[in-house]
């Protein structure tokens, strides 16, 4: 029996067939395929394989990819394991480029653009954001913070319309990270287009979840609704070929509560005038739009390039502020417990990891959606919860990530002044996208 595996380091790790079996459902997911229990049947085709071949050894992860891909070709599920062999090879691309960090995917000058205006505004650092609040100036710090989004959308509204009235794309994605404010600014910018006489027509991604039987969960129960492979694909390629054709689709209408698609439909269709518009984390991921030519489409990625230095000299992670406000919203419009979305976190991360930051460069606009003046505000809204947060996670050794997670942002949160009066956040703000 094989017990062991050599990862790509060198190091062992114990054997967990249940990650062929996911790998498997997911290449097949792709492919629109949900049968989780030829994947476990597969699955066990090459564990015997590699119990036959490894009798007694330990076998390494490239040798066990070349068994599943083994496998999936005889037993006749050639598009499987076409894409199975393509994930491989962009991982392996992605591990030759040393997986690049978040830093490095986004342009250099964007971020020292961030850096220059916090420096300006006298607010790079968490002693000098706490100052604001100290002398009374962080009232205008909010409101200059505001100023500089709606400059920024502005600009960003400009550009776009000139490359649509030059021909040039029929297609807009707006894409990023989790709570990144896709939301917000994809209203602000439409209002903006249209007061130019160009009209967004969105088609809703969310509506083309498979149904939730098809989604795997762990050992927690937990469903990974965090990557592509969880929309039905093969039909998002059919209707956005079709719209752009002039056609009328027929747009399924997921349930969140059933977690099924319901039996009726939205007509669809797109005029001259309008631009249609894909809102979803996975925007650039190449296959969700591989039906569109790339000069037909554009894309912008949203993320809080926060520049804030903590009093140990480190920025603040983008990620973790993100998490707060995914927090505050679960809490707000989705009654989910704030535990459940610190421990959900590895989930979220990891989607990111693979299918969204690898792509930041297939965007033509980067926006920055964090705003100088949130954490205080964060704060007053989250800082009572960690304790118990902390407590939950500290001694489940499965969930160590949660721990550490959660301890970190607690001592942010800890070394920030908090603020209360939240009247001063505009009505469209992107705050307000979270804490209503």
């Amino acid at each position: 029996m094989i017990t062991k595996i050599y990862k790509r380091d060198g190091s062992q790790a114990p054997f967990d067939k249940s990650r062929i079996t996911n790998a498997i459902y997911k290449a097949s997911s792709s492919c629109g395929g949900h049968d989780i229990k030829e994947a476990r049947r597969l699955t066990e085709k090459v564990v015997d394989i590699l119990e036959h071949h490894f009798p007694g050894t330990i076998p390494s992860v490239e040798e066990i990819q070349d068994v599943v891909e083994k496998v999936l070709i005889e037993e006749g599920h050639v598009r499987t394991a076409k894409a199975y062999i393509l994930y491989r090879k962009k991982r392996k691309e992605l591990r030759e480029k040393k997986e690049k960090k978040e830093i490095e995917n986004i342009p250099y000058k964007r971020i020292w653009q961030v850096l220059l205006w916090n420096l300006e505004h006298s607010c790079e650092t968490v002693d000098k954001l706490n100052e604001h609040i100290k002398v009374g100036t962080f009232p205008k710090l909010i409101k200059d913070s505001e100023k500089d989004y709606e400059e920024e959308i502005s600009n960003l509204a400009s550009l776009i319309a000139e490359d649509f009235n030059r021909g040039k794309f029929r297609l807009f994605i707006v894409a990023g990270p989790s709570s990144s404010g896709k939301t917000t600014t994809t209203r602000r910018l439409g209002q903006k287009l249209k007061r130019k006489n160009i009209n967004f027509l969105e088609l809703n991604i969310d509506n083309y979840f498979y149904n939730l039987r098809y989604h795997l969960k762990d050992g927690y129960g937990d469903y990974d609704f965090e990557g592509p492979y969880a929309l039905d694909i093969p039909l998002i390629n059919e209707h956005l070929d079709e719209l752009l054709r002039g056609k009328v689709v027929k747009v399924p209408v997921y349930n969140f509560k059933t977690g099924y698609r319901e039996a009726k439909t939205t007509p669809l269709r797109l005029k001259s005038n309008q631009v249609l518009l894909v809102d979803s984390h996975f925007g650039l991921y190449p296959q969700l739009t591989e039906s569109v030519p790339r000069k037909s489409k554009v894309g912008l990625y949203l993320e809080t390039l926060c520049q804030l230095r903590e009093k140990n000299g480190r920025f603040v992670r983008w990620t973790d502020i993100r998490m707060l406000r995914r927090m505050i919203r679960d809490i707000q419009f989705r009654k989910y417990n704030p535990v459940q979305t610190v421990g959900h976190w590895h989930y979220v991360r990891q989607g990111e990891l693979k299918n969204i930051i690898p792509y930041i460069s297939e965007a033509d606009y980067v926006l920055n959606t964090s705003l100088p003046y949130e954490l205080p505000i964060l704060k007053h809204c989250l800082f009572r919860l960690f304790p118990s947060i902390i407590k939950t996670y500290e001694k489940d050794s499965a969930r160590q990530d949660a721990y550490i997670r959660a301890e970190r942002v607690y001592r942010l949160l800890k070394s920030i002044k908090e603020w209360k009066d939240t009247t001063l956040v505009p009505k469209d703000s992107i705050l307000r996208e979270f804490i209503g």
